[in-house]
C-alpha cells in the first residue's frame, strides 16, 4: 500500500511539474453578452521556458495549384512533413486573422498512450494554419478536425479557444495512439468535442481538460467526433450509458497536480470576474449560484471528487482591461496568495522559481502556479467586434514576457507592418537585442523581482495609465476615423456599381483604412517601447541599493537644496512583516539588539 501511495504521489507531482515547466498556458474566453461593448474577448498567455515573445505575421496570399506547405512542430521546430496548400490564405497577425477569428490553446497531456509519434501536424500548426484558412469559428473547428485526421496529430491533449466576432467555442482534442502496419499508423486522427459558450457566459482553461458531459443532440451548441464515446469504450476508458460520458474523465483523468497546478487558475479567473460567486446552469438545467470558496477544497487538491463549472455568468460586464488584469493574477487575496509566506522573501515576490516541487525533511511540497508567471513568451487579449467592418474590427492586444509587469498594445489585425519591437527574428532566447520588446520587458520584470512590493506597483501604475487610455479613449478615436474612411470608399463603390453595373474594383479598395490603422499600430507600439526604455532607466535610478528616491509629479527626481546631483531625503522601505518574523525566529538570538 505504501509503495502504491508513493507511486501515485510521484505521478501527481510529475503532472504538476509538466504543467508548469512545459507549455503551461492560461486562456479566458468572454462572450459578447459578457462584455461592455459587445465584443468577443479571448486572453492567452503562451507560457514556456523555451518560447520567445514575438509577433507572428503572415500576409494574405494566393498559391499555385500543387503547392505544398512544410510543417514544423511549434514547440521544438522539428520538421514534420508537408501538407497540401489551399489556393488562398488569409492574413494572420499573432493568434488572430483578418476576419477576426481567434484561436489560442492550453496543453494538458492526457493519456500518453494516445500520442501519435508519426503524426504530421502538431497543435501549434493546427492553430496558425486554421487561422490562414477560416472565416469563422465553426469553419476553424472543421479545418482543425480535417487536418488532424488527414495528416495525423503529433501532440498531446489540447484545449483550444476558438472565437469570431459573433460567438466563442471551447474545443478539446486528443490523438488515438499508434497501430503501425507497413510503416503507416492505421489509427491516426483525433477524438474531440467542441462546445459553444452561451452568450453572456465566460469560460477558462489552464492545461487541464474542461469538458465533461455534453449534449449528444444539439449541433448548434455542441459538436464532437462520431467515435468519441465508442473509442473510449474500446480502450477501456469508459463504461456506462452514452448520456453519462465525460470527455475529461475518459481522456484526461485528474490528479493532485492537474487540479492544484491547473484548475486552480481557472478558479482564480472565475473568482475575479464573478466577484466570488459562481452562477451557472447544472446538468439538469437548473440555475445555481455558489460561493467560490465552496470549491476551495477541490482546487487545493484536498478533495478530488469536486469539479468546476465549464461556464459561469459574471455579475458585471468586463472589457479588455479587466481581462488583461486577470492575466496578472498571483492568487492575491486568496489562501494561495503567493506574497504571504516566507517563500516571497522580504519583498513579497509572487513567484517561485522552478522546479515545481521541493523536498525537505522527508516531505514534498509544491510551489504555486498562478496565472501570471515568469516564463511567459508572449500574451494577448484578442478582441473581435461585429459592429465595425473586419478591416477595423479585429484588435490583438499584444505583449511579451511576464504579464504582471508588461503592457498590452493594440495591433489592428489588418495591419500590413509589424512593429520592430515585436518583429520575428529580432533577437531570440540566446541572442539579446536592444530593440526587442521581449528583452526589454524581461529586464524590467527581473529588476522588479528584487524589490517587488515596492517596484512592481510603480510599473503597474504606468501600465494602467497606458492601457486605460488605449482601451477607453484612443482606439475609440481611431475606430471612428477608420470607419469614416471605410464608409467613404464603400459609398463610392456602391455608386460605381449602380451607374456602370459590374465593374472592376481595386484588389485593395480600403487601402487608406489599412494604412491608417497600420500607422497607428506601429507608432503606438514603438512609442510605448521607447517609454519603457525610459522606464527601465527610471527604475535603475529610483530603486538603487534598496533605496527609493522621491520624485516630483512630472517624474523628475527631487534633489537636495544644495545640489541637483544628490537626491532629497530617500526612503528605505525595508522588509515585510512575515520576513521579519521568520528571521527573528530563526536567527534572532544572534542578531537581537540587547535591551537598554
Amino acid at each position: 500500500m505504501r509503495k502504491t501511495i508513493l507511486k501515485m504521489m510521484a505521478v501527481a507531482l510529475a503532472a504538476l511539474a509538466m504543467s508548469a515547466e512545459g507549455e503551461a498556458c492560461t486562456n479566458v474566453i468572454v462572450t459578447r453578452g459578457a462584455t461592455r461593448d459587445g465584443s468577443v474577448l479571448v486572453s492567452y498567455a503562451a507560457d514556456s521556458h523555451y518560447l520567445f515573445g514575438e509577433l507572428y505575421y503572415k500576409p494574405a496570399r494566393d498559391w499555385k495549384a500543387g503547392s505544398m506547405l512544410p510543417v514544423y512542430d511549434w514547440d521544438t521546430h522539428r520538421y514534420l512533413g508537408e501538407i497540401e496548400q489551399v489556393p488562398h490564405t488569409y492574413q494572420t497577425v499573432g493568434n488572430m486573422n483578418e476576419f477576426q477569428v481567434i484561436i489560442t490553446e492550453t496543453t494538458w497531456g492526457g493519456r500518453p498512450e494516445l500520442e501519435d509519434k508519426k503524426g504530421g501536424i502538431d497543435y501549434g500548426s493546427l492553430i496558425y494554419i486554421a487561422l490562414q484558412r477560416a472565416k469563422s469559428a465553426r469553419e476553424a473547428i472543421d479545418i482543425i478536425v480535417d487536418l488532424a485526421n488527414t495528416y495525423g496529430y503529433a501532440s498531446e491533449g489540447e484545449t483550444f479557444s476558438i472565437a469570431d466576432k459573433n460567438e466563442a467555442w471551447i474545443m478539446e482534442i486528443i490523438g488515438k495512439g499508434m497501430n503501425i502496419k507497413n510503416g503507416v499508423n492505421t489509427q491516426k486522427g483525433i477524438v474531440w468535442v467542441a462546445m459553444r459558450i452561451p452568450d453572456g457566459a465566460i469560460c477558462a482553461h489552464a492545461n487541464q481538460a474542461r469538458i465533461g458531459k455534453f449534449p449528444l443532440d444539439d449541433p448548434d451548441n455542441c459538436l464532437y467526433a462520431p467515435d468519441v464515446i465508442s473509442f473510449a469504450r474500446r480502450k477501456g476508458y469508459f463504461e456506462g450509458l452514452d448520456s453519462e460520458f465525460s470527455f475529461k474523465k475518459a481522456y484526461a483523468p485528474i490528479d493532485f497536480g492537474t487540479v492544484r497546478g491547473c484548475d486552480a487558475r481557472v478558479w482564480a479567473a472565475y473568482n475575479i470576474l464573478t466577484d466570488g460567486w459562481f452562477s451557472f446552469y447544472d446538468e439538469n438545467g437548473k440555475a445555481v449560484t455558489r460561493d467560490a470558496y465552496n470549491y476551495l477544497d477541490y482546487v487545493l487538491g484536498n478533495d478530488l471528487n469536486g469539479d468546476l463549472p465549464l461556464f459561469v455568468y459574471p455579475r458585471k460586464k468586463a472589457g479588455v482591461k479587466e481581462i488583461a488584469d486577470v492575466m496578472r493574477d498571483h492568487y492575491e487575496g486568496t489562501p494561495m496568495d503567493m506574497t504571504q509566506d516566507i517563500g516571497a522573501g522580504g519583498n513579497a515576490l509572487p513567484y517561485r522559481w522552478r522546479p515545481m516541487e521541493f523536498s525537505f525533511d522527508g516531505k514534498t511540497y509544491v510551489n504555486e502556479r498562478a496565472i501570471a508567471t515568469q516564463q511567459t513568451g508572449f500574451w494577448m487579449v484578442g478582441q473581435a467586434r461585429n459592429y465595425v467592418p473586419d478591416v477595423v474590427g479585429g484588435i490583438l492586444w499584444f505583449g511579451t514576457d511576464d504579464a504582471a509587469t508588461s503592457y498590452l498594445t493594440p495591433i489592428y489585425t489588418s495591419t500590413t507592418k509589424v512593429p520592430e519591437c515585436f518583429r520575428e527574428g529580432n533577437g531570440d532566447l540566446l541572442h539579446y537585442s536592444p530593440t526587442c520588446s521581449f528583452w526589454l520587458n524581461n529586464r524590467i520584470s527581473n529588476a522588479c523581482y528584487k524589490m517587488y512590493n515596492v517596484m512592481a506597483p510603480h510599473v503597474r501604475a504606468k501600465i494602467d495609465a497606458f492601457e486605460w487610455d488605449q482601451t477607453e479613449r484612443k482606439t475609440h478615436s481611431v475606430d471612428s476615423m477608420a470607419v469614416i474612411l471605410y464608409n467613404q470608399v464603400a459609398i463610392k463603390m456602391q455608386q460605381k456599381l449602380a451607374s456602370k453595373g459590374d465593374v472592376m474594383i481595386s484588389r485593395t479598395p480600403f487601402a487608406k483604412v489599412v494604412k491608417y490603422v497600420t500607422d497607428y499600430t506601429v507608432k503606438t507600439a514603438q512609442d510605448q517601447f521607447a517609454a519603457w526604455q525610459n522606464l527601465e532607466v527610471e527604475l535603475l535610478v529610483k530603486f538603487m541599493d534598496g533605496n527609493v528616491k522621491p520624485q516630483n509629479e512630472d517624474g523628475s527626481f527631487k534633489h537636495s537644496e544644495y545640489t541637483e546631483g544628490q537626491p532629497a531625503k530617500i526612503e528605505q522601505p525595508g522588509y515585510t512583516e512575515i520576513w521579519k518574523e521568520t528571521v527573528a525566529q530563526e536567527h534572532g538570538e544572534l542578531i537581537r539588539v540587547p535591551e537598554q
